[in-house]
């Protein structure tokens, strides 16, 4: 059984993907079932074989994500240069199992770590590639509000974030990380239209193969919004130099830059302040993100 995060979090296994297979979906019931092993904290991911592979939201809130990519994955992945784990069935509640689940496509790599990032140039490049591609279509029929506020305006954050910066009060540094909070989230405000938006850009949802990336997955914050949402993934991948290189490649303004690295902290804080003692190993990007935004700050 994968482990449990969330004090709400339905608990999964093979043989429960099993008994859902035989009775939902019969032609991959003999499948090899196996646990994937990762920082996937909305949904529990079961290897299906080779090709396939099976999404099982954790808690109630992770529902809406799975049904959002089995409608929109597959009108916006012919439009993208990195392959998206595209849906292949979605099933139904069952066999004791509260929520819809999903069968997706098996997207061959690994989730971006340090060893990836030797040539951050090309890294950098590639990623902001992926992110212009993904803004520049058009937004016109996407649904809005669903994504759980990311890419919503800032200020619509500032009470989550100080609740949240109550949480992390016994660190020595909580002054200079409430005040580059402060400071980044008072940028000017996205006055332009709502552009697509992954949500949740981190190393954790992009695959690498051979030093490059191969894919990006774990779209179930999918919306619309403010383009800087997308931005966050800097502060928690690369180092100085690289995300030099990357603000470069994906070319914003300073405002929509500064709004960035605020959408990099508020979900440094959100990740540190839940996951510092459930699980070190997910709180390190986050633990990433504010050191670095603190560093940007130090250097001003």
């Amino acid at each position: 059984m994968d482990p449990m995060m969330h004090d709400d979090e339905v608990p999964t296994d093979a043989a429960l993907i099993r008994r859902l297979l035989v009775a939902q979906f019969p032609q991959w019931a003999d499948l090899a079932i196996e646990p994937v092993r990762g920082d996937g904290t909305d949904n529990a991911m079961y290897r299906l074989g080779d090709a396939l592979a099976v999404r099982m939201p954790r808690r109630p809130g992770a529902v809406a994500g799975i049904e959002r990519e089995q409608v929109w994955l597959p009108r916006l992945a012919p439009q993208l240069p990195l392959p998206l784990p595209l849906p292949a069935a979605m099933g139904a509640p069952g066999e004791g199992y509260p929520w819809p689940w999903s069968v997706c496509r098996w997207l061959e790599g690994e989730t971006l770590a340090p060893e990836h990032l030797a040539d951050t140039g090309r890294l950098a490049s590639d990623l902001a590639g992926f992110i212009r591609a993904l803004q520049a279509i058009d937004a016109g029929d996407a649904p809005r509000g669903f994504n759980q506020g990311r890419g919503a305006p800032l200020r619509g954050w500032r009470a989550t974030i100080g609740e949240r910066l109550s949480w992390l009060a016994d660190l020595e540094n909580i002054g200079a990380i409430t005040a580059a909070w402060e400071a980044d989230a008072a940028a000017a405000a996205w006055d332009g239209a709502p552009v697509w938006l992954h949500g949740d850009l981190s190393a954790g949802n992009l695959l690498a193969r051979e030093g490059q990336l191969s894919g990006v997955i774990d779209w179930g914050l999918l919306g619309v919004g403010d383009p800087a949402c997308e931005l966050q993934v800097a502060w928690s991948l690369f180092d100085a130099p690289g995300r030099a290189a990357f603000r470069d490649a994906v070319a914003v303004d300073t405002a929509t830059w500064t709004r960035g690295r605020a959408w990099g902290l508020a979900m440094g804080v959100l990740n540190v302040s839940y996951y510092r003692e459930r699980s070190p190993a997910i709180a390190a990007p986050g633990w990433r993100a504010i050191e670095a935004v603190l560093a940007d700050h130090a250097r001003r």
